[in-house]
């Protein structure tokens, strides 16, 4: 079921302020078979009716099991896909309503930090002019001479010495590249940027520093994130609100610290089951939570809650009935979630253990 913009708006006290609105976004690839003759067997749905609002200087956290359609969504909101049904609003203009030079206007508003950064800069063109590129295309820069100071301060602004601008992708460190990658999408002076697992192919120690960095340039320059990641932990500390995605829908939006303490979705409690605790005591006596079998393809999923078949309280009303996307926390403090067996902001029928990071 479909929910506006205005009844988020009730549910949320500061949803005036909203930078970023998605409203029954539906995101469908046409799925064909044969070799020749290219016949569509149907629909690979992505992104499966998705609604929620990213508020201006907030971090909003998206997790969910790879294939759930994280990046689908993410790609959409910054017009590389164009969306099969459902509006994106950005800062009041109704993305599918631009047309030529209002596109590419937008488009310096919101950027994008990869997931890898070993393949997301060119191999052929040194750091400085991967830097500056963004620059040359929208026509910001004036000369070459305000281009080299404008990548000097970028890359001091992410912690790089701008000495380094002749050097190659292949001359750094995967810290290092992924700092690039953030100075090329700060290039333009954005207000909203979409992070889709920034941390992921990282080691350990360095990611705790771009965490940090990101944190750093959100607080300096009023940025917006949607930051995209599988590990909880990761997510639990830089996000203010978190929401958790399956099979292209959302399962759950709430609070960061509200979230962690309260999940009320089976699915979110599941994935909470599944993060280490670094207290060998209290690991050892937490319960956890297996999954049954594999999640079904997008192509053909579930009737009713898509996560009816691996659910362990799923009742014949989760087998053929799609859950409301509804607001079950207090007023003042939203807790969003799509479940029929959520009542009065409790999980009926749970036995499992609910433990997090």
């Amino acid at each position: 079921m479909p929910v506006t913009s205005e009844a988020m708006d009730r549910a949320s006290p500061t949803g005036r302020d909203v930078l970023v609105s998605i409203q029954d976004l539906r995101v469908w690839f046409p799925a064909g078979s044969g070799i020749v003759f290219r016949r569509q067997r149907g629909f690979i749905r992505a992104v499966d009716g998705v609604t929620f609002d990213i508020r201006r200087g907030e971090v909003l956290g998206l997790v969910g099991e790879s294939g759930c359609g994280k990046t689908t969504l993410a790609r959409t909101l910054l017009m590389l896909h164009r969306p099969t049904a459902g509006r994106i609003v950005v800062d009041g203009r109704d993305l599918g309503e631009l047309r030529g030079r209002e596109v590419k206007r937008m488009r310096q508003r919101m950027q994008m930090v990869f997931q890898d950064p070993y393949s997301s800069l060119n191999p052929r063109m040194t750091v400085g002019d991967i830097i500056a590129e963004p620059l040359i295309v929208h026509g910001v820069a004036r000369g070459a001479r305000e281009r080299r100071e404008r990548v000097a301060e970028l890359m001091r602004m992410v912690g790089l010495d701008p000495a380094y601008a002749r050097r190659y992708p292949h001359e750094f460190s995967g810290g290092q590249r992924q700092r690039i990658a953030i100075a090329r999408a700060l290039a333009l002076q954005p207000q909203f940027v979409v992070a889709d697992e920034p941390v992921s192919a990282l080691d350990v120690s360095i990611q705790a520093q771009i965490i940090n960095l990101l944190q750093e340039l959100q607080h300096r320059l009023g940025l917006t994130y949607l930051f995209i990641a599988h590990d909880l932990s990761v997510v639990r500390h830089i996000s203010d609100r978190v929401a958790v995605m399956y099979l292209g829908r959302l399962m759950e939006l709430a609070d960061s610290d509200e979230l962690y303490r309260n999940p009320l979705h089976p699915y979110t409690r599941s994935l909470l089951s599944a993060v280490p605790v670094p207290d060998p005591l209290l690991e050892a006596r937490r319960g956890r939570i297996v999954l049954r079998g594999d999640p079904p393809s997008p192509m053909s999923p579930p009737s009713g809650c898509v996560f009816h078949t691996r659910c362990p309280i799923a009742t014949e009303r989760c087998r053929v009935e799609v859950p409301e996307w509804r607001n079950v926390g207090p007023a003042g403090r939203p807790h969003w979630v799509s479940c029929h067996r959520v009542v009065d902001g409790e999980l009926e029928g749970w036995t499992g253990a609910v433990a997090g990071p």
